[in-house]
């Protein structure tokens, strides 16, 4: 059996497409996964290079996944709209992620640690009622 050594990952609010493939470029896996699926899925996997769309909960996968031993990379979505071969869906999404996530010149975001992530947005606290009788 080939070894999976990159990993495109569209990420979803229910269903994640994942496109793998060999050292030498060949396909190995496309598949969907549901949500509670994920990591039990990359568990069985050996350590691997996976890139996702940066978006709002991808830093909590890449979170996620780097625990799991995986490298993880983050792509702003209009960096990975130009390797899209075809029409617009999550399939060729996971696939022109694969294929962006392995260029030199791509540009990385960084993944948030749950303290910035959680406290980007503090709530907000309204100012103590003036009590006059």
């Amino acid at each position: 059996m080939q070894t999976i050594t990159t990993i495109g990952l569209d990420i979803a609010k229910s269903v994640f497409q994942v496109h793998g493939v060999d050292a030498g470029g060949q396909v190995i896996i496309r598949r969907q996964l549901k949500r509670r699926q994920v990591v039990a899925f990359f568990q069985k996997l050996p350590p691997c290079l996976i890139g996702i769309e940066a978006c709002a909960s991808s830093h909590h996968w890449s979170r996620e996944l780097q625990a799991l031993g995986h490298t993880v990379r983050l792509m702003p979505p209009a960096y990975v709209k130009p390797y899209v071969k075809r029409q617009k869906n999550d399939m060729a999404d996971a696939e022109a992620i694969c294929e962006a996530v392995t260029r030199a010149n791509m540009r990385f975001v960084p993944t948030k640690t749950p303290e910035p992530d959680a406290s980007s947005h503090p709530p907000y606290v309204h100012p103590p009622a003036d009590r006059r009788n």
